[in-house]
């Protein structure tokens, strides 16, 4: 096998675990791994020298963009989630809070901070990632994290005003 192919083989772990994280379903992060994946080797001309991992990234981010615009057309369906009873406790009680803070995050802010904290990369490979300069992505983490922090000490979101 390449060196092109092997470094692919080796970021799948890594892929799969972003598209799950940004995804919230494996059915569909598996789907976006394969189709990141497809596009990648077909592409292999295109990549030139660098970063295989923040290449793949991206790939897999446009690709999701694409199917959440695609989404975004078709009429919409809320799902009826189950709330933890009153009083519940336990070790899977925070990860669901932690789940439901995450799920708030506007897409992009969510995606940055899980290529942050989740996959550890800079924040000039997630500015290339997502195809903006790097004060966006320190804007959209700040926000993020002060969302998340207080949606998990049970703040009321504050009410924006459009004029």
């Amino acid at each position: 096998m390449s060196a092109f192919r092997n470094s692919v083989q080796a970021a799948i772990p890594a892929l799969r675990r972003y598209a799950r994280a940004l995804t919230r379903d494996a059915e569909i992060a598996d789907d976006l791994v394969q189709d990141t994946l497809v596009r990648a080797l077909r592409s292999e001309h295109l990549f030139h020298e660098g970063d295989m991992r923040s290449w793949l990234y991206t790939i897999l981010t446009n690709l999701n963009r694409n199917r959440l615009r695609t989404l975004a057309r078709r009429p919409t369906l809320a799902s009826i989630e189950e709330e933890d009873p009153p009083g519940a406790s336990g070790p899977d009680t925070g990860a669901r809070d932690i789940e439901r803070a995450l799920a708030t995050l506007v897409g992009d802010q969510r995606a940055a901070l899980l290529l942050v904290v989740l996959e550890g990369l800079s924040y000039r490979e997630v500015a290339e990632v997502q195809g903006v300069p790097i004060g966006t992505v320190m804007s959209r983490l700040a926000r993020a994290r002060a969302q998340l922090r207080a949606y998990l000490d049970g703040e009321r979101p504050p009410i924006r005003r459009v004029k």
